[in-house]
């Protein structure tokens, strides 16, 4: 058996005969975007909520991340936040708000809190839920309609996705992080790729990784079309869990670690599709289109059209008039505009340390506006206690306060049309981070050395 199917056949309830299963949720996340109509549809039906001890609500989508403690500014964004506030008192379900010392991005707070655990199914009205996979779970994101299925029943109708496994073997070389590993996989197999698997990542380039940077690769699975990614729990694992505020302590601990160490794939378990990657050919990598499949290393020039088939070239040329792109040029000395770093993708407290090493005795070109967007409260709370904040004030980069910010033109934090924003988000949409935004996804390391040279930059030419 595999890691999935280990997990998925100890939470199907029924299995409907040719049909879907019934598939219980251990943990259901919830923030103020997709979840009012699920609550009104509840009320229409006068039902309850099912478990609302197995639900966790934060606001992060529509937050600002200037003066939160002020009333939010758009009304749209305002309305949304007051109605989640609402909603998750009439129907009992905690919720860490602003002001509350648990509040950030959801995919961010469920591990650092320790409500992520291995082995558990975890949902969320939130395509980039496949975040929780990193933890040894099948985690993935669902529509507002699921989202109500779930508040009334805890369960879900699913089918069973195929399975794929990539396997990332060797070392990574200087400069290169796991936002380079999924960048380059998803380059390698495109943005449609893995449509219809739910992947495992494994390979001694996955084990090395810290708990944090396994999030990253698993957070953007979903950008490869797949359903969710998930890694097999082990010590790192383990050791980032123990102690967490609502982690398994004393005896508890002790059984549920004797359940995890059973969850990974059978030595011989057999997948529906297999992709073998050396970590040596990675490079730091650069979008330089409109989705996260047309990256390229820092080092390389955009492609031309020539490779694709005939009915891929119109939107691949649309991609690069939108980014006012052209294909030949090296995209290393492209000028950046802005810099973000944050997102549920790369806003944790080890993307902070990373960046702040990185620009600690620089400082930010000329013309770019650099926004570093803590993950949450506590992410924010821990730089500050390590002084981060005053190297970033140093280099002129803005520490802000926790939310998606402009990882999406959702809330305030939009780049202005046409500016150039090297971002350490998962998307590169037209429009994602506002409308005519041209959006670059890199590292955290990528990002912070475009931010110090003002143009696209090889990190590893300024790493000692």
């Amino acid at each position: 058996m595999t890691l999935f199917d280990k997990i998925w056949d100890k939470h199907v309830v029924k299995q409907i005969e040719g049909g879907p299963s019934v598939f219980y949720i251990d943990r259901h996340f919830i923030h103020e975007v997709t979840s009012p109509q699920a609550f009104d549809g509840l009320r229409k039906r006068g039902i309850p909520l099912a478990r609302p001890a197995q639900t966790i609500a934060t606001a992060d989508h529509n937050v600002p991340t200037w003066d939160q403690h002020l009333p939010i500014k758009e009304a749209l964004s305002r309305l949304q936040v007051e109605k989640l506030t609402e909603n998750c008192k009439a129907f009992g379900v905690e919720l860490y708000g602003l002001g509350h010392p648990y509040q950030g991005i959801v995919h961010v707070i469920g591990p650092e809190l320790g409500i992520t655990q291995p082995g558990m199914t975890i949902v969320c009205g939130d395509s980039h839920t496949s975040t929780h996979g990193a933890f040894g779970a099948i985690a993935f994101g669902i529509g507002t309609s699921e989202v109500e299925m779930v508040f009334a029943t805890q369960c879900l109708m699913q089918n069973k996705p195929k399975q794929m496994r990539i396997s990332i073997e060797g070392e990574l070389g200087k400069g290169v992080s796991s936002k380079d590993i999924i960048l380059y996989v998803i380059a390698q197999i495109s943005a449609s790729g893995a449509t219809g698997y739910f992947v495992e990542y494994a390979g001694s380039a996955i084990r090395s990784l810290s708990m944090e940077a396994r999030m990253t690769i698993c957070n953007m699975s979903i950008e490869m079309g797949a359903r969710g990614g998930l890694i097999a729990p082990d010590d790192t694992t383990f050791e980032y869990l123990k102690g967490r505020k609502f982690a398994p302590a004393g005896a508890e601990w002790d059984q549920k670690l004797a359940e995890w160490r059973q969850l990974n794939s059978d030595a011989d378990a057999q997948f529906d599709h297999e992709i073998h990657i050396r970590a040596e050919d990675i490079q730091p990598m650069v979008t330089y289109g409109t989705n996260p499949g047309m990256g390229i290393p820092v080092t390389g020039t955009i492609p031309g059209e020539e490779l694709l088939e005939e009915k891929e070239r119109p939107s691949f040329r649309k991609a690069l008039d939108y980014m006012g792109l052209q294909s030949g040029n090296a995209i290393k000395g492209q000028k950046i505009d802005y810099v973000f770093i944050g997102s549920c993708t790369n806003s944790r407290i080890e993307d902070l340390r990373q960046v702040a090493a990185f620009v600690q005795g620089r400082r930010k070109a000329d013309g770019v506006e650099v926004w570093i967007v803590p993950g949450s409260k506590q992410v924010e709370a821990q730089a500050q206690e390590e002084g981060l904040h005053l190297i970033f004030e140093q280099a002129g980069f803005q520490l802000r306060q926790p939310g998606c910010s402009a990882c999406l033109g959702m809330n305030e934090d939009k780049i202005p049309a046409g500016k150039y924003c090297i971002s350490t988000s998962n998307r590169n949409f037209e429009g994602r981070q506002g409308q005519g935004a041209r959006t670059l996804l890199a590292s955290p390391l990528s990002a912070a050395a475009a931010a110090v040279t003002g143009v696209v930059t090889d990190v590893r030419e300024l790493l000692g």
